[in-house]
């Protein structure tokens, strides 16, 4: 891929546009995990420590075009913003009448993207609007990357300049590492609720991986392709003919997609529920499987320990809930102490390997989740496109 990049940009005396993505959660009023925001700082610091002007701009949860509501507000991240840089970060409310006059080193924030009308469908006055601000745009939001909006494309086809900030151009480098070069054997896991959401990723990856680790609500459609009785485990029987051909598939290349021969069951989906581990013959009508079993999980390690390359996107139980959290942990562990090159994506993802401390020991992870999906997919990500075609 060919595209500019930020740190190749001359930005001193200029003001410079960044799409961020700080789209952080919530609990109780207050921001939960700031991963996001913290990191996007690189290319903030870059154009402060180059003499620029930075103007941020995101979005925050799933606000109404055109509804300004006080939840939809970006005000507690631009305050968390300011106290990570050090420095007063200031929301702009009324950005288009009043253009901001601003000097070197300063940073503030316009208000929630998605509140601006034509920003969902990629709206080409909305996009001017936005590069107008600017001398230089830069993308670095790879979790908005897959979508086509006013502030990830449309702004890009009219700015001066646009470019790769240092999150969204090591995103790229380190998924073309994973994906269009892989040390082998390379070892994808794949885990959620549904098959249907990641039928396309599945299917994908069976054409690229030496072995196809599935997990959750999608191991369980697939034990059921195996004939195995899943008692009333969360599963999608209309597409047990999709999991055969990939089990084909898998199986045709010399490879597998490797089911549990234990788990661990409940009657209820529920934070207080008993744990039963059985093994997978044993599974009773009314059970629940809630992750993988000790022998499953230890079986997934070897192969992870002996991988080249890990793609992982999604836990293999419900790991919130620690009495079903050993199957995700002993997943983390291994890819942890392996030699692999690992790259994880995705929001659960992220979640379990902040809850089992192996952040540090993870390659690279993503902050991407529908995007991330996206590139292991093969698509093209629109933002990432118009900066190629702005390169070319």
């Amino acid at each position: 891929m060919a595209f500019l990049k930020l740190t190749e940009q001359n930005v001193a005396g200029k003001t410079v546009l960044i799409r961020a993505d700080m789209n952080v959660p919530f609990k109780d009023g207050s921001i939960s995990d700031d991963t996001r925001i913290r990191a996007s700082l690189a290319s903030i610091r870059y154009c402060l420590d180059n003499g620029a002007a930075v103007i941020v701009m995101t979005h925050l949860g799933r606000p109404t075009e055109g509804e300004f509501r006080p939840e939809d507000d970006v005000a507690p991240v631009a305050a968390h913003l300011g106290s990570l840089l050090g420095k007063e970060v200031k929301v702009l409310n009324d950005w288009r009448e009043n253009r901001p006059a601003l000097q070197a080193g300063d940073v503030v924030m316009l208000q929630n993207v998605r509140i601006n009308k034509g920003e969902k469908k990629n709206d080409l006055e909305l996009g001017k609007a936005y590069a107008a601000l600017c001398d230089i745009f830069v993308n670095d939001a790879f979790g908005t990357a897959h979508r086509a909006q006013a502030s990830t494309e449309a702004v890009a086809q009219a700015a001066p300049v646009a470019c790769a900030g240092v999150l969204l151009a090591a995103e790229l480098d380190a998924l073309g590492k994973a994906l269009k070069e892989p040390a082998r054997p390379m070892v994808a896991i794949v885990a959620g609720s549904k098959v249907s959401t990641k039928l396309t990723i599945l299917e994908s990856l069976a054409d690229k991986v030496d072995q196809l680790i599935v997990g959750g609500g999608i191991a369980n459609t697939f034990l059921l392709a195996e004939g195995r009785a899943i008692g009333k485990s969360l599963a999608e029987a209309d597409l047990v003919g999709e999991s055969e051909k990939i089990m084909a598939k898998m199986a045709a290349k010399g490879g597998s997609v490797p089911l549990p021969s234990d788990v661990v069951t409940a009657k209820e989906f529920a934070e207080n529920a008993a744990a039963e581990h059985k093994a997978i013959t044993e599974v009773a009508d009314d059970d629940m499987i809630l992750d993988i079993g000790s022998q499953s999980a230890a079986a997934l390690a070897e192969i992870l320990k002996n991988a080249g390359t890990v793609v992982w996107n999604g836990p293999v139980g419900v790991f919130e809930f620690d009495q079903f959290a050993g199957g995700t942990k002993a997943l983390a562990e291994a890819i942890a102490q392996s030699q692999a090159f690992s790259i994880a994506g995705g929001g659960d993802t992220l979640a379990a390997i902040a809850k089992f401390c192996v952040t540090d020991q993870i390659s690279y992870i993503s902050t991407g989740g529908g995007a991330f999906l996206e590139f292991l997919e093969g698509k093209q990500l629109p933002a990432v496109a118009v900066l190629e075609k702005r390169a070319a």
